[in-house]
Order: structure tokens, then sequence, then C-alpha cells
């Protein structure tokens, strides 16, 4: 049982680090073009992409 006491803490310590690192994520701008990737994989490297 005094496992837990190490265990507990050790566990919120990493969720609010993948919490920060979602944030941290969010405000550099990683999901900011989610079909550019998706799309770019469709055009011809010859031709320009038209839009």
């Amino acid at each position: 049982m005094n496992v837990m006491f190490y265990l507990i803490p050790i566990s919120l310590l990493l969720g609010g680090i993948a919490l920060a690192a979602f944030f941290w994520s969010l405000k550099s701008g990683q999901y900011d073009d989610l079909n550019g990737a998706a799309e770019r994989i469709l055009y011809d490297e010859d031709e320009p992409p038209r839009g």
C-alpha cells in the first residue's frame, strides 16, 4: 500500500506534463493545417497546386 503514495503523484506529474505538451502544441500551431499534408500527397510534383 505504500507504493500507492509514490505512484499517484508520479502519475499526476506525468499527466500534467502530457497536458502541458498538448497545450504547447496548440499554441505553436501544430494543428492549424490538418488537410494540407493529406492533400499535398495527391499533387504531382511537376505542376503547382491549385487553390
